[in-house]
């Protein structure tokens, strides 16, 4: 065991967390530790590290444990050093080393002889060597690579990058020290597409252990042996990646519903017992003790009772005409940066785009664009009846802390009165004196739902949505799904979440060498489409490849057979003018040379048949799903042209030969 809880209770107020609670984490376990919306898992963890004491039990840790933990707060965090030495941060016992070899290397200048400090000087280098100190930038630079950073944004200063790219850095600089535990929170709301599936590879391949908290289904599907719920403040565990854990729960809730439902019978008949025989007196003793059994019985929760739902309904007042906003010919640039260049595109009433792609593709920038807060060269016109409503990704930093959750509704300008504002509320699982609640006080979850709830207010036909499930839990997130598909308006969002982009989107828009381009189809056709295409590049340049090889190849074996022709052919011309006209020999090497000839035009003839079934298989995309048969493919593709172009070579030998010999 690394690290792990035993019998813990641990209460936040007067809330009980996590009650009586065993979890124990094993070496190369990767967890997804899951739960809705306030449940306590980010609290969990800081229990796990130590921040929090549990008020009972306790926590339990290897004595060389090393655990790296990815929170929220970190972005407190503030350096003007650069994001590379930030992650090289990672390497103290490298740095330390760095520091006593260069301050030995000195003092062996003035004291060569000194054995002491040749022996010190010795084993650091050594150490150095074991740790591989000498390839530590190599790594840092690797890692900030894969989470999305440019050869340029390397020697920038940490403190110039914005919360989600400060995050990354941070992120990087735990990758490195590779801790036996790697705790993370919401890693992914900070990521795009591409660093969450770099993530995705690197995790996979991870020595240690990871304890994730994420409302991404995909990623955990992909990245998680074991799934730990936090319910009814138990942990529940189950062996299996996400999907599993959704199959198994519904098992175990019916169980526990029917084991409710069994011990209400058993309650509802002991109250019975009670109540008749309490009065007398030759019974009130048995009834007194059956009293106290149900008193002491440890009442199963009825599951009925897990989570209230999120009732989010879209509400339209206006139906807008059939174009909603054109972009013609826009253009926008960050300095040097380039996001659109005379890009033109437009969204038409009933469409339900994602606009997906890398961070620092101008997403957001977009996004800004359409809802008209960020200026743009070019044209943008509204269409008939156009009311929108943003979304934006800092929604939650432009929540006013000292507003309570009324008063945040109260002021963004809808009109309502407060008792529809508290029924609006209601639905958003903010009922009775939950509305007076300040806004510094809510969870992240709570936050992003006071933001949708304010977006929602205006009864908007059009929505723009900047990650809009960034701190929801999962089953809120599949709640939003479920009323974006409802919604009888248009929207288009910007999310890093594949599972929601899978389950909201008719359209695809995708910044790409300055243009928005458009596919019209959901994200797993997208995607299908994508990898097609791509493989059929691949397929192509491959072929280029091997087109180039192949010429260099043959022209080789080329010449390597005509100089064996050049050798041969001299003495065999030499023989044949020694040899009588209409002699015997001349007719029986004639012969022996054109049956070869025959024989060589039937191979030609099978390895053009086998070059044909081989370029018709290197084109069919199914080819390239296992890399190991590709490349198998491959080869036999380039061999066959190799063979094919000595055969013709050979060929061409040969018949020349024979003509010599037949005029001969």
């Amino acid at each position: 065991m690394l690290i792990g809880f035993q019998n813990v209770t641990f209460e936040f107020g007067a809330r009980v967390i996590v009650q009586d609670a065993t979890w124990h984490i094993q070496p190369g376990e990767r967890i997804g530790l899951v739960g809705y919306n306030g449940t306590g898992k980010s609290t969990l963890l800081k229990v796990l590290v130590g921040e929090y004491q549990p008020s009972k039990g306790s926590v339990e840790k290897g004595r060389e444990t090393t655990i790296g933990y990815l929170h929220q707060d970190l972005l407190s965090f503030d350096t003007k050093e650069t994001i590379t030495e930030v992650a090289l941060s990672a390497f103290e016992r490298v740095r330390e080393l760095e520091k006593q070899i260069e301050h030995l290397g000195k003092e062996l200048e003035h004291h060569s002889e000194d054995e002491a400090l040749l022996l010190a000087y010795t084993d650091a280098l050594h150490e150095l060597d074991v740790l591989d100190g000498y390839n530590i930038t190599h790594k840092a630079e690797e890692v900030l690579h894969g989470l999305g950073f440019s050869n340029e944004d390397l020697l920038r200063p940490y403190e110039e990058f914005s919360g989600g790219w400060r995050m990354r850095v941070l992120l990087a600089k735990m990758i490195l020290q590779q801790p036996d535990v790697l705790l993370m929170d919401e890693p992914t709301n900070h990521l795009d597409l591409p660093s969450i599936e770099w993530l995705e590879k690197y995790l996979v391949h991870y020595k240690g252990s990871v304890v994730i908290v994420s409302h991404d289904k995909f990623f955990l599907n992909r990245m998680v042996n074991k799934i730990v719920e936090l319910y009814q403040q138990q942990l529940h565990i189950y062996s299996g990646n996400y999907a599993f854990y959704e199959s198994e729960k519904l098992i175990r809730i019916d169980l526990q519903q029917k084991a409710y439902e069994n011990q209400q019978d058993y309650i509802r008949q002991q109250e019975r017992f009670i109540e008749r025989f309490k009065a007398k007196a030759s019974k009130a003793a048995q009834a007194q003790s059956v009293q106290k059994r149900l008193d002491k019985l440890e009442k199963i929760e009825d599951v009925q009772l897990e989570r209230p739902d999120l009732r989010i309904n879209f509400q339209l007042e206006k139906v807008p005409g059939k174009v909603l906003v054109t972009l013609k010919n826009v253009t926008k640039r960050f300095g040097n940066i380039r996001i659109v260049t005379n890009a033109s595109a437009e969204i038409e009433r009933g469409d339900k785009i994602a606009l997906i792609g890398a961070n620092g593709k101008g997403k957001s920038t977009v996004l800004r664009m359409i809802a008209g807060t960020e200026t743009f060269e070019g044209e943008r016109v509204w269409g008939h009846n156009v009311e929108e409503s943003f979304y934006a990704q800092h929604q939650l930093e432009a929540l006013t802390l000292t507003h309570t959750i009324l008063e945040e509704l109260q002021h963004c300008g809808s009109k309502k009165t407060d008792p529809e504002l508290r029924a609006l509320l209601g639905s958003f699982l903010f009922s009775g004196d939950d509305v007076d609640k300040k806004i510094r006080v809510l969870s992240g979850g709570e936050k992003a739902r006071v933001a949708l709830a304010k977006t929602i207010v205006s009864k908007a036909n059009f929505l723009l949505l900047d990650e809009p499930t960034n701190h929801l839990d999962m089953h809120s997130v599949e709640l939003l799904a479920e009323a974006l598909n409802k919604y009888e308006g248009s929207y288009i969002l910007v999310s890093h979440d594949r599972y929601f982009i899978s389950k909201t989107a008719n359209k695809i828009w995708e910044i790409v060498d300055g243009e928005i381009k458009e596919f019209k189809g959901n994200y797993a056709e997208w995607v299908e489409w994508n990898e097609r295409a791509l493989k059929q590049g691949q397929s192509e340049r491959l072929k280029e490849e091997a087109g180039r090889n192949n010429v260099e190849g043959i022209r080789n074996k080329e010449e390597g057979i005509r100089e064996k022709v050049e050798d041969v052919t001299p003495s065999l011309l030499a023989e044949t003018k020694a040899w009588p006209k209409g002699g015997k020999p001349i007719n029986k090497e004639l012969q022996k040379l054109q049956r070869k000839m025959a024989n060589l035009e039937k191979e030609i003839e099978q390895k053009n048949n086998d070059k044909i079934r081989l370029e018709a298989d290197m084109s069919n995309p199914a080819s390239y799903a296992n890399n190991e048969g590709f490349l198998k493919l491959e080869k036999n593709y380039n061999d066959t042209i190799s063979q094919l172009a000595a055969l013709n070579s050979e060929y061409e030998q040969l018949f020349e030969t024979i003509m010599q010999m037949e005029g001969s």
